[in-house]
């Protein structure tokens, strides 16, 4: 995990590596209806959306789950781009001219490697995509999201792109056995 108080308070990392300041809290609960959406929020994944310091943490944690997610995807998707994308003009200039046992082999062995490069992407990612505690982060992602949608649209003084993240597919369902992720400790210098 990378080191969370690195990070000044008030600021978090987008997805592309950007440092951006964080919305407050205040600027959030000064909208009626945004307010309103935040407390109902709040009992649904027992959460407190206004409270910067756990925002702050939450999207600490979004941030790296995306960041470990990032590089998955681009490690297992280069056999993919190489034996999916690539078979075609390997085909076209090499294989065709090729005995026919040759081009048997070929689309054997090609459809093996996209089968296990599709098959080690889902093991690989499964484990986080069926954590509660990872789940339940995006999922209070996503309706920290909404509140801050509520409260631009009410009028609030919010960057247009603020959070600076997209939606989660896993993100729909809470899980309020799941334990919460604490905030690691500051490291005291001796």
């Amino acid at each position: 995990m990378s080191d969370y108080y690195a990070l000044e308070p008030g600021t978090f990392v987008d997805d592309q590596g950007v440092v951006h300041n964080m919305v407050p809290g205040s600027v959030v609960a000064a909208v009626p209806s945004a307010k309103e959406a935040a407390e109902r929020y709040r009992r649904e994944v027992r959460f407190d959306f206004l409270d910067d310091r756990a925002v702050h943490w939450m999207l600490f944690q979004r941030r790296e789950d995306t960041e470990k997610g990032s590089f998955f995807g681009c490690a297992l998707a280069i056999p993919l781009i190489v034996f999916g994308v690539g078979a075609w003009p390997f085909w076209d200039l090499v294989a065709s001219e090729k005995s026919r046992p040759f081009q048997i082999a070929f689309i054997a062995v090609d459809a093996l490697v996209v089968c296990v490069s599709i098959l080690a992407v889902y093991l690989v990612r499964r484990r986080s995509l069926l954590d509660p505690v990872v789940r339940n982060v995006r999922c209070r992602a996503r309706l920290y999201r909404k509140i801050v949608g509520v409260a631009r649209k009410g009028g609030a003084d919010i960057p247009r792109m603020y959070p600076y993240y997209g939606m989660y597919a896993t993100s729909r369902k809470f899980f309020p056995e799941a334990p919460e992720r604490p905030m690691p400790e500051r490291e005291q210098s001796p």
